[in-house]
């Protein structure tokens, strides 16, 4: 697992950084000055404010971190630069038919930014992975928790250059 990239669309990495940002120089500095006024009031064994911004604190630190991992191991890749636009790679925006004739478009993100309910499927999802290199035209077989599913690539972009 360590060993694969972690690509991530330009957009992408810019929500990452934009909510570290958000973290570490707004929401972080307000919590640190509530907790040092809530431990200068007395005995904090009862004090919420200071229980309840300790627990935040840590909470806040522990996204901090994961962000920043997430950040150092990302390698951001703009799909409007892709050279081969007659094939499916990261970034891609595929409309898929299955055997029913039912027709999805979706576009391949990376792992962090994936939302299935906004068509954003993860690099390294199952159905991603069986498009990869695919041309219009192809049929490629999924195995999906629901069974086996076969699709045919009906269209491909890439976002403008």
């Amino acid at each position: 697992m360590k060993d694969r990239p972690n690509y991530i669309t330009p957009a992408g990495f810019a929500r990452l950084r934009a909510e570290y940002e958000e973290l570490f120089a707004v929401e972080r500095p307000k919590l640190v000055e509530t907790i040092s006024w809530a431990a200068g009031n007395g005995d904090r064994s009862e004090n919420g404010d200071y229980i309840y911004g300790r627990k935040r604190l840590r909470e806040i630190d522990r996204t901090l971190n994961r962000l920043s991992r997430k950040m150092k191991a990302a390698k951001v890749i703009d799909p409007a630069a892709q050279a081969d636009r007659g094939k499916v790679f990261f970034g891609a925006t595929v409309t898929i038919a299955d055997e029913d004739d039912n027709e999805r478009r979706l576009t391949l993100v990376g792992d962090d930014e994936a939302d299935a309910g906004k068509g954003l499927v993860g690099w390294n999802a199952p159905l991603a992975r069986a498009l990869r290199g695919a041309a219009i035209g192809d049929l490629r077989r999924v195995e999906l928790p629901a069974g086996p599913r076969e699709y045919e690539i009906m269209s491909i972009s890439y976002p403008a250059g």
